[in-house]
């Protein structure tokens, strides 16, 4: 059994089933009717939200134990997904589709294969299209309340505004937050967001 189908293992929610903080405080930027791919979605929280803004998402996830649970919450909420299972470095990333790309919590890779998947991100998006990403920087090890164990892993603002050098950044900031995310994010915590558009 993976690392991923043991952690989503069990009737709880690993993450909780409310969607991540930062991406509700971005719903003014949402229409219905919008594509978006949410990336690595594990069990459903923040697609399933986002499916009830109205928007047209695909669901993306390499554990089938977290894409059952995804699709029972969409059910219990009363709403419709696109759900594909499948590993984001093997997947077959569409070009110039999506309005909204979500990336969460997406930091289980390390610097090579992180500069493969933005770049993949960037070609899904529409021009115009919107990435909105959340992630932990290096200060998160003092905190040690979720997030991955690799030091680089993590972002920081010089890397996240390099890698994205070629769109337009709307919001990029660090800060020291309390979030509670069910048992796997849990407490004060040091996150980094990013709000960008292709041009």
């Amino acid at each position: 059994m993976s690392i991923w189908n043991e952690r989503y293992a069990g009737e709880d929610y690993h993450f909780g089933t409310e969607p991540n903080a930062f991406l509700v405080s971005q719903r003014h930027l949402l229409k219905p009717g919008m594509s978006c791919l949410a990336v690595a979605d594990g069990e459903g929280r923040n697609g399933v939200w986002l499916a009830e803004q109205g928007l047209d998402v695909l669901s993306v996830d390499s554990s089938p134990v977290a894409q059952e649970k995804a699709k029972r919450l969409a059910a219990e909420r009363g709403v419709m997904l696109h759900y594909e299972l499948a590993d984001m470095l093997a997947w077959e990333w569409p070009e110039n589709r999506y309005d909204v790309v979500a990336g969460i919590f997406i930091q289980f890779v390390g610097p090579e294969l992180r500069a493969q998947m933005f770049d993949r991100i960037k070609h899904s998006l529409k021009p115009g299209g919107l990435l909105l990403l959340q992630g932990y920087t290096p200060r998160q090890h003092e905190y040690r309340t979720g997030g991955p164990s690799q030091v680089e892993n993590l972002y920081t603002e010089d890397m996240l505004r390099e890698a994205f050098a070629d769109m337009e950044i709307l919001h990029l900031a660090e800060h020291e937050s309390f979030i509670s995310e069910g048992a796997g994010h849990h407490g004060m915590s040091a996150l980094i967001d990013l709000i960008a558009r292709k041009l």
